[in-house]
Parts: structure tokens; sequence; C-alpha cells
């Protein structure tokens, strides 16, 4: 299985939206990008209630996305959605930069052929920057196959982490 929300920018743009939120971590991902994991904790905490959704995502903070506008002005930011079982699955992407959206939301279905231009997270990733070089695709070249879950990507001390780990 494999399931993740989160947010990936440069560090600069992903310390400017976590700005004051406790629950906010950032962890470095490859090609000087970083990764917000969208945990359960920090879903709560950034939910503006009565704020439309985003649309496509079923893990987007209603609201978050006048956020991700907002830091956007720094630096390009994307969130992404995948979540996987058995080889099957789903994924959504959508990029902000300069204030606007610049792509998405694109959304892969389970079972439908990835476009020739990649699946929606390796475009996001790209408009960030990230190139494939050597890799399979841009998700693996920056390391989103380390962890397998959101909560996975949070540091052992984190006390936001469902487990209560803090060793």
């Amino acid at each position: 299985m494999y399931c993740l929300q989160a947010v990936i920018a440069t560090e600069s743009v992903l310390r400017e939206l976590a700005g004051s939120i406790a629950e906010a971590c950032i962890v470095p991902l490859g090609q000087h990008l970083w990764l917000l994991p969208m945990t359960d904790v920090l879903f709560d905490v950034v939910t503006v209630a009565g704020a439309p959704e985003l649309d496509g995502f079923w893990k987007a903070p209603a609201g978050f996305d006048h956020l991700l506008t907002a830091c956007s002005k720094t630096g390009p930011v994307t969130y992404i959605e995948a979540d996987y079982m058995g080889g099957a699955g789903a994924q959504t992407a959508q990029v902000w930069d300069a204030g606007k959206v610049v792509l998405g939301p694109l959304h892969l279905a389970a079972r439908e052929p990835s476009p020739m231009t990649g699946t929606p997270i390796s475009q996001a990733l790209r408009r960030l920057g990230a190139t494939k070089s050597h890799h399979v695709d841009e998700f693996d070249a920056v390391g989103l196959g380390r962890h397998r879950d959101t909560e996975d990507w949070l540091p052992p001390t984190n006390p936001s982490r469902p487990d209560g780990q803090t060793t």
C-alpha cells in the first residue's frame, strides 16, 4: 500500500507556508525540494470551516487553496495525493505559481494508463524543476518512494505522530 497527501516546494516556500503552524513539519526530498506531509493533525489545524474544498482531492483541507495561492507568490508549490494498493490506484496533483494555478488539477484514475507526459505527480514535480535523469520518473528521482504512508514522513520525535512515538 502507498498513500501520500502532501505539499511539495522548495524549502523557503514551505517554511513560509508552515509559518507559525506548530503542527507543520517539512522534510527534505531530492533535487532541492521539500515535503510538508498533510497529516490528520495538520489537516484539522488548517481547515477553514465553510470554505470550499479543493476540487478533485480527497484530503485537501477546505480553504487550503488560499494558503497555497499566497505562498506561491514566493515560488511554485504543488499539492499531491496518491493512493495505491497492489499496483492499482489513483493520484492527483495541482501546481500554483505567482499566485495562480498553473497546472491542474490533474487526475489519474485507477487502471487508467499514464499519459505520455507522465503521471500527474511527475508533471507537477517537473513544473517545480525536478528532472527524472536516470530514474524511472520525477517521482522516483526526488525520493517519494522512500515512505509508504503520509505519517511515515514525520520524524520519530514529532509530537504530531499518530503512534505517539517520540524517540
